[in-house]
């Protein structure tokens, strides 16, 4: 199939999963559970995680492992829509991976302190006491942990990573790593039972150095395990240690790939015989195995695939992952020049007759959903993740699926380390809210942190957006509301004087009422992007450019413009600005709303009032749009998760936006709460996220709200798209 005949096929794909279904089953997030919740003691400002994750056999309880923190935390998943706390157990040195074999749960930990001198331990704990009953010593730094379908055996990558900081990270740094094997008896380990088979000289890459990474069993007791750095597969008898056949990973060469790290989106460049460098592994079957081709130093090929035990390759991915990522929003434009989404975390998991296939990918914070046909993989649907997915668990046997989110960004105020939940049940995917069409070159369209909207004035669900500065490029984006998803079907970018138009950071877009926009970009002096209005055509040009006055500017910070909104036509138009936080001649409190006619270029302002912040937070201004006799305000504080209190639509009545001059008092509008906008963000059940930054009004007077996802940079990427009906 031709590249652009695949991607059209992807996005039919894609649009079809999203639509509305009476007989089909999709994953739905139901729970989202903050691991600092089981560690509620620790130092504040401390980094939290959750990387490797396990159930117990009914599946009523996850174990996770929490190198961070040093222990593992348990979580409670009787009513798997509201998890539950179970404890954290702290541990001598780091735990890279855990499971569980009947009421026992095997961690192995990492107790390295000399790069050529690895240590590590096997802990087997007790689920009920929570007591250490047996350690073994492993001889070196363990990494994953894997048991077989009897729960008899256990084998341990014992990867003896490198020193990344010596030589850059390069290949081979001895010791090399193994696989240590060990019997399993009533759910305990006999440490007298360790057997070792060496890794040493397999692989053609750096093969005296074998550093292996995940591992899995079949139902055969046949190991698979993945020697990533090497870029090399190996598959052995679990009962006897002995090599059955091993082989390259191999190269893709990939085309149509976003390159390069530029802040731009365009899927136009190439990497051939680009290796996969696989990280995690899973059995298919008894024969087939799948690989999450993350890649380190010298690969990373974007995506995943499916090889025969004896080495032949069946499926490659190539960079369709990619581009769905792309269309979501989710693409991760910092790692272009790296390893774009980097799948990295997997799992496969038979839920009735369909045999589903999970792919975390790390950048993107998405996890790709697919159904094995035996053939080539058939694309389901995506998955909204926390930040950096690494854990995948299937529970087929409670309908569920589970990420483990390993990055904590919560020292900074952004989102804490998180469990998410999703149930496989009859129904409508929630997620994607919004995603794009493909352009007229069959690439997507790529979006991300959508930051203003405004309604067409004719055409019911129609919509505009504008980006913010996580782009170079600068663009307006028409939204087909009226699709499920909403669907984005053109991007225009921002142009001046023919070509992209730089240093715009657009906050808010309106209708100049003849076909073009009036677009507000926030300022940042010491960056050089000025505050300012920009007036464009239809086709992004611009055609006027006001900067903000000298009253104005001798007052400025950072946190400008946040929305526009017009009144009246013509020369009788008045443009009024949202100013999302207090400038320093505003008293604490109150932000300004600012006036500007572009006939009579008379620049005025009001005051509004603002909701009193909580302890550590702040409060300001996201969005203006009029419509009838009201201008309605979104107002937020900058909190997210559990700290997140205010994110809300209020009103103030037109006939109090009477500008007074810059220089002089001005008066205070009233405000009227129209909508609480919390529990609409909790019942996307993830967590509350910190920036709805858009509210557009229709021309049939239905609103819609829209979240910024900050272009996936400390973000899970998500972006939501709702409606709130007529206003």
């Amino acid at each position: 199939m031709s590249s652009s005949k695949f991607l059209l096929a992807l996005t039919a794909t894609l649009l079809a999963t999203t639509a509305s279904a009476t007989s089909a089953e999709y994953f739905n997030r139901i729970a989202s559970f903050p691991v600092a919740l089981n560690n509620p003691d620790a130092e504040e400002g401390v980094e939290n995680s959750a990387e490797i994750i396990n159930a117990s056999e009914d599946g009523m309880t996850l174990v996770y492992s929490n190198a961070l923190l040093g222990g593992i935390g348990f979580v409670d998943i009787t009513d798997p829509t509201a998890p539950k706390a179970g404890g954290f157990v702290t541990l001598e040195g780091g735990p890279t991976s855990v499971t569980f074999i009947g009421g026992k749960v095997l961690v192995t930990v990492d107790t390295t302190e000399d790069f050529t001198a690895p240590k590590g331990y096997l802990a087997v704990i007790d689920q009920a006491s929570k007591a250490v009953e047996v350690t073994c010593e492993l001889g070196g730094q363990p990494d994953a942990i894997a048991k077989n379908m009897d729960g008899s055996l256990i084998a341990i990558s014992m990867e003896n990573q490198r020193d990344e900081d010596l030589n850059d990270g390069a290949l081979p740094q001895l010791p090399s790593g193994n696989i240590t094997f060990f019997d399993v008896a009533e759910g305990s380990v006999d440490c007298a039972t360790m057997r070792v088979t060496e890794l040493a000289g397999v692989a053609d890459f750096a093969g005296e150095d074998a550093e292996p990474e995940y591992t899995d069993f079949n139902s055969l007791d046949e190991l698979v395990v993945t020697l990533q750095e090497n870029n090399h597969i190996v598959v052995l008898n679990g009962k006897t240690g002995e090599i059955i056949n091993d082989f390259s990973a191999g190269t893709v060469d990939l085309d149509g790939i976003d390159a390069t790290e530029d802040g731009k989106l365009s899927f136009t460049e190439s990497q051939p015989g680009r290796k996969r460098e696989p990280d995690a592994v899973q059995w298919l079957d008894e024969n087939r195995i799948i690989t999450a081709n993350e890649g380190d130093y010298e690969g990373g090929s974007r995506g995943f695939t499916i090889f025969h035990k004896d080495g032949t390759e069946l499926y490659e991915s190539g960079v369709s992952m990619e581009y769905i990522a792309a269309q979501l929003g989710h693409y991760p434009e910092g790692r272009s020049d790296a390893k774009g989404v980097e799948p990295e975390g997997m799992e496969v998991g038979t839920f009735g007759d369909t045999r589903f296939i999970f792919v975390n990918q790390e950048r993107s914070s998405l996890v790709a959903v697919y159904k094995d046909t035996g053939d080539v993989p058939e694309y389901w649907q995506s998955l909204p993740s926390g930040v950096g997915p690494e854990g995948a668990l299937a529970i087929p046997s409670r309908n569920l699926y589970v990420t483990a989110n390993e990055t904590d960004l919560s020292p900074d105020g952004a989102a804490p380390a998180h469990v998410m939940i999703y149930e496989l049940a009859e129904g409508e995917p929630a997620y994607p809210t919004i995603m794009s069409d493909l352009d007229a070159d069959a690439k997507p369209i790529g979006w991300a942190a959508l930051s203003g909207a405004v309604g067409d004035a004719e055409k019911p669900g129609i919509l505009y957006a504008v980006s913010d500065s996580v782009f170079a490029e600068a663009a307006i984006y028409e939204i087909d509301a009226t699709a499920k998803p909403a669907r984005i079907v053109k991007k225009t970018v921002i142009t001046r004087n023919g070509a992209p138009a730089q240093k715009l950071d657009l906050e808010g877009i309106t209708l100049d009422g003849e076909g073009g926009f009036w677009l507000a970009s926030e300022g940042d002096t010491g960056d050089l992007t000025p505050h300012a209005l920009f007036h464009v055509n239809a086709d992004g040009e611009i055609e006027d450019e006001i900067a903000f006055p000298a009253a104005l500017l001798a007052h400025e910070i950072r946190s400008g413009s946040e929305g526009i909104a017009a009144i009246g036509e013509g020369d009788d138009m008045t443009l009024w600005i949202a100013i999302q936080r207090e400038w320093k001649n505003d008293e604490k409190g109150f932000v300004k709303l600012v006036s500007y006619n572009p006939a009579s270029e008379e620049w005025g302002a009001v005051r509004y009032p603002l909701e009193a912040p909580a302890e550590g937070a702040w409060v300001g201004l996201s969005e203006i749009t009029v419509h009838g006799d009201f201008a309605y305000i979104v107002e937020r504080d900058n909190q997210i998760a559990a700290n997140a209190q205010l994110k809300a639509i209020y009103r103030v009545p037109v006939s109090e936006l009477v500008s007074a001059p810059l220089d002089g008092e001005l008066p205070v509008v009233s405000k009227e709460l129209v909508r609480d906008l919390v529990p609409d963000l909790m019942a996307f059940n993830g967590y509350v996220v910190d920036k709805v930054e858009s509210l557009a009004i229709d021309s049939t007077g239905t609103g819609y709200v829209i979240t910024d996802n900050d272009g996936v940079d400390d973000s899970s990427g998500e972006t939501f798209f709702w409606s709130i009906g007529a206003l």
